[in-house]
C-alpha cells in the first residue's frame, strides 16, 4: 500500500510510476513527490540493486527500511533528495519502507512500500571466517574469509567491497585471493593481511555483507557473516639456526630465551627440497597439540629415515610439519647443533610454557637456514612484500579499517 500525506490537509494519489518503483505523487499545491524502488508488492526484487528512495520538489527527512523489524543502514545524499541502502538485500527477505519528503514551503508527502527480494542464491557460500569468535590473536594474524567453492572472478570486486573491517586503531592492509591449492586448509579464500603488524590491545570486527551480492546470473550471496576478535599483546619470536638460540619478546621486551635445535638436513627428495631443513622466514603460530604424532613426509614404514613419534607441547608454525615442541632426543643438541627433523626442539619446560603462552598469529622469524618458507605454506603470508601481496586483490588497492570504540 502507498499512502501520501500533505500536512493533514490533503491526500495525494499513489501508484506505480512505470519504472519498477512506487511513487507517491505530489499535489498541485506544491507537495513533493517520493519514489521508492523496489515497487510496492514486488515479489522478486533484485537483491544486488538494493533500495533507493528519491524526492522531487522537496527534500527527504525520515527514511526507514526494515527487515524483520531491524533497520537497514543507508546513506542520504548531500542535497537530501535521494537515499540508498548501504548494502545488498537478503535473498527472500521481506522489507518495509517508509519515507517522508518536505517541500520548501513545509508541505509533506509520505510514501510506503513493502516488497520481497528474489530467493535465488548462489551455490558459493561463506563457509568460515578466521579468527574464531572472540579469539585473542597475535599481531601478525590474517583475516580469512573462506568459501565452499571458488568465487567467480567477475564477482570478486563486489565481494571485496562488501567486506567491512573496523578496528580500534585504523590499520592499512590488503586482500588477496587464494585458490584451494594455495589455502592452508584447502578452502578457496580471500585473505586480509595488514601492511604492518596490528597494533596490540585492540578490538577488530569483520562483517561480510554477502547476502544479495551478485555471484552469477540471477544468483546471489545467501547471508551476511560477522566476526569479532581481539589483538592481544605483541608477541615476537626470533630463532637463529646458526647460534641455536630462541628469543621471545612481549611488547618489545625480552621475557624468555632458550637454546634450541633445528633441522639437521640431509633428506633431499624428488622435489629437490631438503625436508629435514627448517624453513627460514616469517612464520605465524597456527594450531597447537598437547601430543602430536609426527612422521616424515613422502616416506613409509621401513624406508630410510622413517620415524613415528608422539611429541608433547607442539605449537605449529607451518603446514610442512614444523612445530616448536619439546625435545625428545639427545639433550646436548639444544643450544649447540641442529639435530631435528625440521622442527624447533626446545627444553620441556620452555616448550610447555610457550604452548600455553602463545596466541595464534604470533610472529615467529627464523634465520640461518638454506630453505626458505613459501608464502603459501601455512600462514606464510608475511613472506610476500606488501606491494606484491596487494596484486592478488581484485580491486588492486589497499584498504584501511574504519575506527571502532575501544
Amino acid at each position: 500500500m502507498v499512502m501520501a500525506l500533505v500536512l493533514g490537509l490533503a491526500t495525494a494519489c499513489g501508484g506505480g510510476d512505470g519504472s519498477g518503483g512506487t511513487t507517491a505523487k505530489g499535489g498541485e499545491d506544491g507537495t513533493p513527490k517520493v519514489s521508492i524502488t523496489p515497487a510496492d508488492g514486488d515479489g522478486r526484487a533484485r537483491p544486488d540493486a538494493g533500495v533507493t528512495v528519491t524526492a522531487a520538489g522537496g527534500t527527504l527527512g525520515q527514511v526507514s527500511v526494515k527487515l524483520k523489524g531491524t533497520e537497514v543502514p543507508g546513506t542520504l545524499s548531500a542535497d537530501k533528495t535521494s537515499w540508498r541502502s548501504a548494502w545488498t538485500l537478503t535473498p527472500g527477505g521481506k522489507y518495509q519502507v517508509s519515507a517522508t519528503a518536505t517541500s520548501p514551503k513545509g508541505k509533506a508527502t509520505t510514501a510506503t512500500s513493502a516488497f520481497r527480494a528474489a530467493k535465488a542464491t548462489a551455490l558459493t557460500t561463506v563457509s568460515n571466517v578466521i579468527p574464531n569468535p572472540n579469539e585473542t590473536v597475535g599481531t601478525g594474524m590474517p583475516i580469512l574469509v573462506q568459501f565452499n567453492k571458488p568465487v567467480p572472478e567477475k564477482a570478486r570486486p563486489a565481494v571485496e567491497r562488501a567486506i567491512e573491517i573496523s578496528s580500534t586503531t585504523p590499520t592499512e592492509g590488503a586482500w588477496r585471493w587464494l585458490s584451494a591449492g594455495e589455502s592452508f586448509n584447502g578452502l578457496p579464500s580471500v585473505v586480509f593481511r595488514p601492511k604492518r603488524p596490528w597494533a596490540p590491545h585492540q578490538k577488530v570486527t569483520v562483517t561480510v555483507h554477502y547476502a544479495g551480492l551478485k555471484i552469477g546470473d540471477s544468483v546471489y550471496g545467501d547471508k551476511d557473516v560477522t566476526r569479532r576478535f581481539r589483538i592481544g599483546d605483541s608477541h615476537t619470536v626470533n630463532i637463529n639456526a646458526k647460534t641455536h638460540r630462541l628469543v621471545i619478546r612481549k611488547n618489545g621486551r625480552i621475557v624468555r630465551k632458550w637454546g634450541v635445535s633445528l633441522g639437521a638436513g640431509g633428506d633431499v627428495q624428488g622435489d629437490g627440497v631438503d625436508h629435514l631443513l627448517t624453513t627460514s622466514g616469517v612464520h605465524l603460530t597456527m594450531d597447537r597439540s598437547r601430543l602430536e604424532r609426527m612422521r616424515p613426509p613422502g616416506k613409509k614404514k621401513g624406508d630410510p629415515g622413517w620415524y613415528d613419534e608422539q611429541v608433547p607441547w607442539a605449537t605449529r608454525i607451518s603446514n610442512s610439519g614444523e612445530y616448536i615442541h619439546q625435545n625428545m632426543d639427545d639433550p646436548t643438541c639444544l643450544g649447540n647443533r641442529n639435530c631435528s627433523h625440521g622442527c624447533v626442539r626446545s627444553p620441556a619446560g620452555d616448550a610447555q610454557w610457550f604452548y600455553n603462552w602463545a596466541y595464534r598469529g604470533d610472529l615467529v622469524t627464523i634465520t640461518g637456514t638454506k630453505r626458505n618458507l613459501d608464502w603459501t605454506n601455512g600462514f606464510g603470508y608475511w613472506q610476500l612484500p606488501f606491494a606484491k601481496w596487494m596484486k592478488g586483490s581484485a580491486l588492486g588497492k589497499p584498504v584501511t579499517t574504519t575506527t571502532q570504540p575501544a
